[in-house]
């Protein structure tokens, strides 16, 4: 019978050996420096950035009606960290990238260190507008990390541990809920590669990745309920691309062509628009005086579906155009300045204690300017496109199957899903681009890192090699068995 100091050291937790807890140590470290790395730009500015529409998301939880493209899911994602002034927001879009990124590089084979991951988003803060979003109060973030875990859940399942699947299939779900571009992207992106890739796209990696966007249109649903007591989706309906209908002219030549036979609220106004989107529906115009959305939304929609009937050529011409140029629209800090008076007034009237802090900031200053920036950041993200296709092709053209290849084709099927909805639905703007633009650069690094360490090449429904399979837990001492011995 053993002794019962023996006993009691043998139920005792097992302590981590010296080499044990520096590994920990070492990956704590060096995924707080990634986090951080992806802070600096909040950290900089003193207070995490703002845009235009961070004001409409941070009033949901306040004003506890619906407004268009506002999701009240992202709203009460910030409701719920306003008491810190929002810091936990970006901290968690912070993490949140960084462990998508490093299960990335896992699932390639190509995560031997944990200063890897590290490096990667040392690379991507310096070369593309990643920390940029990370540190701003909008869902642009969500939509690059939602395509890269749509990715990992659909073709690289036995990459991961079961709470990493898990975690990947919550995170896609918020992410569709965030906006209705990010949802829409997804889902055109999805359904472009089933039908023109059918037997890469496995049948059960496409049930995951529809559950998940089918649980962020539930979620979104919720929260809409639970704010304003309608289970409807964010509106946007008809005014959005009502806006780039405008900007292309199709508005204005509708109105000339009928208004002398029907009786709009638009027809007295029509050479007076404003040219842009942006100036019409957010702008002083018109709109503001007919009543808003509320006032113009039958109009809008009369407008859009007539005028797409009646000139459907115009329509198809303008969309193409449209999303090419959306396509070529990266630039970094689009809508990011200090003269944003909707978002200050809504800090203002609802977190009045925030407000020393907000006006303290550099971007308040007008300390912040992006011209610099993007001299690197424009041509990196044109760049990255074209190498992440040329992957692609040459794949294609050797048919080896490269699971790499694959990723790049998902990327690029999502940034042209997104310059279609965002460009030829809403508009070309940077801002749709941009958050984007950092994923097709991470493809092109996890190529570089393959091509310089000489890593293995997973292919397409191969079981992941050893060195992307998840890594074993770190081996533990067994009081027991060493008492045995």
């Amino acid at each position: 019978m053993l002794p019962a100091s023996v006993t009691a050291s043998s139920d005792a937790k097992p302590r981590a050996s010296p080499s044990q807890a520096f590994l920990y140590a070492e990956r704590a470290v060096a995924a707080l420096t990634a986090v951080l790395a992806l802070m600096l730009p909040a950290l900089w500015n003193g207070f995490p950035l703002l845009q235009y529409d961070s004001g409409g998301y941070i009033a949901r939880w306040y004003e506890g009606y619906l407004v268009p493209s506002r999701s009240t899911t992202f709203g009460l994602f910030l409701t719920a960290s306003e008491r810190f002034n929002f810091w936990p927001a970006v901290a968690i879009q912070s993490i949140l990238t960084v462990w998508v990124v490093a299960l990335a590089l896992r699932a390639f084979g190509l995560a031997k260190s944990p200063w890897r991951t590290t490096a990667v988003i040392a690379v991507l803060s310096v070369l593309t507008t990643l920390p940029w979003l990370t540190s701003i109060l909008l869902t642009d973030i969500f939509a690059g990390l939602a395509v890269l875990s749509l990715h990992l859940l659909v073709f690289r399942p036995a990459a991961l541990r079961r709470w990493e699947k898990i975690g990947l299939f919550l995170l896609i779900a918020f992410s569709a809920a965030t906006h209705s571009a990010t949802f829409a992207a997804l889902l055109g992106a999805g359904f472009i590669a089933r039908i023109s890739l059918p037997a890469a796209v496995p049948l059960r990696g496409l049930v995951r990745g529809l559950a998940a966007l089918a649980v962020g249109a539930a979620l979104l649903l919720t929260t809409n309920f639970a704010l304003s007591r309608q289970f409807a989706w964010t509106p946007g309906g008809y005014s959005i691309p009502f806006g780039r209908l405008l900007q292309d002219g199709i508005v204005t030549r509708y109105l000339d062509a009928h208004c002398p036979q029907e009786q709009l609220k638009l027809c007295p106004y029509r050479h007076k628009l404003p040219r842009s989107a942006d100036d019409f529906l957010w702008g002083d115009s018109i709109f503001n005086e007919l009543g808003r959305f509320a006032g113009l939304q039958g109009e809008m929609r009369h407008i859009v579906l007539r005028s797409l009937v009646t000139n459907p050529w115009d329509h198809v011409r303008t969309a193409l155009a449209a999303t090419l140029s959306q396509l070529t629209l990266t630039a970094t800090g689009a809508g990011v300045h200090d003269k944003l008076w909707h978002t200050y007034g809504i800090i203002e009237r609802y977190l009045p204690a925030m407000v020393p802090a907000m006006h303290a900031a550099r971007q308040q200053r007008g300390v912040l300017r992006f011209d610099l920036l993007n001299r690197l950041h424009k041509p990196v993200a044109i760049l990255s496109l074209l190498l992440a296709l040329g992957l692609l092709v040459r794949s294609m053209y050797r048919r080896d199957g490269d699971a790499l290849a694959l990723l790049a084709a998902t990327v690029l099927l999502a940034v042209l899903a997104n310059a279609f909805v965002c460009g030829a639905l809403s508009g070309p703007h940077d801002r749709y681009g941009a958050r984007l633009a950092w994923v097709p650069v991470f493809v092109v690094a996890l190529a570089a890192l393959r091509a310089w360490f000489g890593a293995t090449r997973p292919l397409v429904g191969e079981h992941p090699n050893a060195a992307a399979t998840p890594p074993p837990e770190l081996p533990r001492h067994n009081n027991q068995a060493d008492l045995a011995r």
